[in-house]
């Protein structure tokens, strides 16, 4: 391994160890939390710029496409779910789902940028471009922390668990969802953007459809088939915006390239 990627692979391997020991021993609701001094101190260390980290506004275009995101996926999943009857709201209160909804997308906003999109689309982003890597190779490894970094929030008694048979389901779609993230971040030069973007996605996803084994407001027990995360239809949707979104970039790229 170049010696250049040393701190984006130990930065990486220690978070991944310190929010399992978290996630395993009965502290899952604080378990992101570390990601926000581990940044922080490599950022130090390394010595980055904010512009390096991504702290910085982007264009307003760029979250036009952050909010398009969730609010496709989700808004197509639930139509689907309600074409094929699966969803029952006759046990919902409304007012307390749009109360979280709002809640968490807003609040979300800060949580995240200090935490997930702060470390791997902000601190460890920065160390691969530092590293060498092609914005190709930063977008995969990127979201490949990103993806491991929750396999412990999923396979351990946290409450965000899933059962074994869509673990698999989960992974892919933490993939694609990341990578959309890593794309809003490659095309804005933001870490601003995808925050938004990661911020809205789990104020709708969460109080909508649940997480682990608890039910959303909408009532599907098919989430298997119909969840955003660990459905099939989940799959579908976010490669489709994915493959969208990456030829958008990759025509881009061509058009600016000499």
């Amino acid at each position: 391994m170049d010696r250049k990627l040393w701190p984006a692979t130990g930065g990486t391997i220690a978070a991944i160890a310190v929010t399992t020991t978290l996630d395993a021993t009965g502290y899952t609701m604080l378990s992101a939390l570390p990601l926000m001094p581990l940044a922080g101190l490599f950022w130090f260390l390394q010595r980055f710029s904010t512009q390096e980290m991504g702290l910085l506004w982007g264009q307003v275009r760029h979250y036009g496409v952050a909010l398009a995101y969730p609010i496709f996926v989700l808004g197509v999943t639930t139509l689907v779910a309600v074409a094929f009857g699966a969803v029952d709201t006759s046990d919902t209160d409304w007012n307390k789902t749009i109360a979280n909804i709002g809640l968490m997308s807003s609040t979300g906003i800060l949580m995240v940028l200090i935490t997930e999109e702060g470390f791997f689309r902000g601190w460890l982003w920065a160390s691969l471009k530092r590293g060498g890597q092609s914005d190709t190779q930063v977008l995969a490894w990127s979201t490949l922390a990103f993806t491991a970094w929750h396999i412990s929030a999923i396979t351990l008694d946290t409450g965000f668990d899933i059962p074994a048979n869509e673990v698999p389901v989960y992974l892919i779609n933490a993939t694609l969802i990341g990578g959309v993230f890593g794309l809003i971040r490659l095309m804005s030069g933001s870490v601003i953007a995808p925050t938004l973007c990661h911020a809205v996605w789990n104020g709708l996803d969460y109080p909508l459809f649940g997480y682990g084994e608890k039910v959303g407001a909408l009532g599907i027990q098919q989430t298997h088939i119909y969840g955003p995360e660990v459905g099939i239809l989940g799959i579908g949707l976010n490669l489709v915006f994915f493959a969208c979104l990456w030829r958008k970039f990759t025509t881009q790229a061509h058009d600016i390239s000499p």
